[in-house]
Formats: structure tokens, sequence, C-alpha cells
């Protein structure tokens, strides 16, 4: 499998990158896997709805640009699909048997995602009912990524 996780914001604290750098080091057996990371935008505070808007817009226009015409886009959102790790890696080998382009996984900034993004997404995927910090996100996207490999080789996992 080959995916790539568009992210805005950088990874800045060092146990999420080392974290992140040790599941796309183990993930680099199963594909190729990569993040582009995109700047997030500064928002001030006791910004209006506009302003918000205004900066999810932008990075919605920073995310598109990103994405290729042949990819095959889930965005990560609290209302999306949930699925538990053995139907994901399913899911995502059907994908990739059904000639999917590359998988591009999409986490948005602190204000969420544009409608523009979610209205490219193929699907959505929810991790969860809760809201997680971005960096903690794209770690835990990485690692059910790493087990969804492992699932889809045979290979032991923990359940």
């Amino acid at each position: 499998m080959n995916a790539s996780i568009i992210a805005v914001g950088r990874l800045k604290e060092k146990p999420f990158r080392a974290m992140a750098d040790e599941y796309l080091k183990r993930l680099s057996r199963y594909g190729r896997f990569r993040e582009i990371e995109l700047p997030d935008l500064p928002e001030p505070a006791n910004a209006s709805p506009a302003l918000e808007e205004q900066v999810r817009r932008r990075e919605g226009e920073a995310i598109l640009k990103a994405i290729r015409p042949g990819d095959y886009v889930v965005c990560l959102t609290i209302p999306g699909k949930p699925w538990d790790s053995v139907g994901l890696s399913k899911h995502l080998d059907r994908l990739s048997a059904n000639g999917a382009g590359e998988i591009v996984f999409v986490i948005g900034g602190s204000l969420g995602l544009s409608p523009d993004v979610t209205a490219r997404a193929d699907e959505e995927l929810s991790m969860s009912a809760m809201t997680f910090p971005h960096q903690l996100a794209r770690v835990m996207l990485l690692e059910q990524l790493y087990r969804c490999c492992r699932i889809s080789a045979g290979e032991r996992y923990h359940k």
C-alpha cells in the first residue's frame, strides 16, 4: 500500500515527532508512506465565525493543492465512519485491489476542515467521537496504518 498523510501543522514536540518517525520507519517495509505538512494558519484569540471560516478556507485551499487528481481522499472527521482495525485493514486492501490511486488521509487544522475539502473526499474516517490534539491524531493514524499493514500481511498484532 502507498499512502500519504496531509496534515495542517507541524509535529513540533519531540515525543510526537519521534513516535511518528518510528511508525514511518516501520511502515516503510510495507510500501511508500509519507507526510505532507502544511502551515497551520494563526488563529487570533476570540476570532469571529467569519474569521474562523476564512482560516478554514485558506487551509483548505492548501490541502486541495496537495491532493493529486487520482488520489483517493480520506478525511479524518468526527462524524466519519468508525472502523475497527481489522475492518479498516480489509477496507484499505479492497481499495488497493480495486485500483484506487494513492490513499491520502487528511487531518485538518484546529478549526477543522473546510467544506471544499470534505466535498473532495471519497470518504470520511472517524477515529473516535472524542476530539484529539492534531499531533496525537497523526501518531494514532500512523499506528493504525501500521497495524493494518501487519494484519494484511498475516502478521501478529495486538487486539
